[in-house]
């Protein structure tokens, strides 16, 4: 069980990451791993590999989260195969670019479903678990696109904005029992964020380059980041945080009202 002397050994804690085996989802799971958890994580098809760390291996199961059954089911499938369930990371997510003004309706919906249903739905199953078992915390991973939206990112944005105040909302019906807490993400250097950059004219790396210089930690964030603010959460350092959303932002970005003022070769 938990090493009173080193509040980040988790050994003996039970662990779920949604979206676990890929993108910063694997890089949470492998951090909980190393830091002797037992971890299951979730998707919709199984992957080519799991994480590990330590000679620990990650467990999976399959599940559509934007059906509530099957959140249900992942849920008490992956306390079944831990014996209890002391700590979900709602991480699963992401959306395409779309423009407001000409997405679809069932595009809108899908969005909304990814990224704000599912991790409704696996956190109530969550919470009767952890009830059951006399407690457990839920750390939901939002964005910076909830409080500072970019086009394209509408449905996106409004998901993720209900998603910080679904956090709040939990932590207050769910506490003392359960702790709810939420990271609001920014710009994070993966693969994945060079392809949104990229163009017929620039590369995305290039682009990520010059992003590094509109933060003020002046460098973008990464998966390890992310990973470290779910752990403090779950750790028995945040005992007494409930409700919060920690910024994992690198100080967020000079406004451009700022960066208009430079001359050109000063400027990101």
């Amino acid at each position: 069980m938990q090493d009173a002397q080193n509040p980040w050994d988790l050994k003996g804690h039970a662990v779920l990451v949604t979206g676990g085996a890929r993108g910063i989802g694997r890089v949470i799971a492998t951090r909980f791993l190393a830091s002797g958890a037992d971890v299951v994580v979730c998707g919709r098809t199984e992957p080519e590999s799991v994480p590990e760390a330590a000679g620990r291996v990650a467990g999976f199961v399959a599940a559509d989260l934007r059906e509530a059954d099957q959140a249900a089911t992942a849920v008490r499938a992956a306390a079944d195969r831990l014996g209890r369930l002391d700590v979900l990371v709602n991480n699963a997510g992401g959306s395409p670019a779309a423009d407001a003004a000409t997405m679809s309706p069932r595009f809108f919906d899908r969005v909304l479903a990814l990224n704000l249903h599912a991790a409704f739905y696996t956190a109530q199953a969550a919470n009767t678990v952890m009830q059951e078992h006399g407690g457990g915390c839920i750390v939901n991973i939002g964005s910076i696109s909830g409080q500072d939206p970019s086009p394209g990112t509408a449905a996106y944005s409004v998901a993720k904005a209900g998603l910080l105040m679904m956090t709040k909302a939990l932590a207050l019906e769910w506490g003392p029992t359960v702790r709810v807490n939420h990271v609001t993400v920014g710009q994070v250097a993966t693969a994945g964020m060079a392809d949104w950059y990229a163009s017929d004219v620039e590369s995305g790396a290039a682009v990520l380059s010059r992003l590094d210089r509109t933060i003020p930690a002046r460098r973008m964030a990464t998966p390890d980041d992310v990973a470290s603010a779910c752990l403090y959460l779950a750790s028995p350092l945040a005992g007494y945080v409930s409700g919060a959303d920690l910024a994992v932002t690198g100080g967020g970005e000079f406004p451009a009202r700022f960066t208009a003022t430079l001359p050109p070769e000063r400027r990101p």
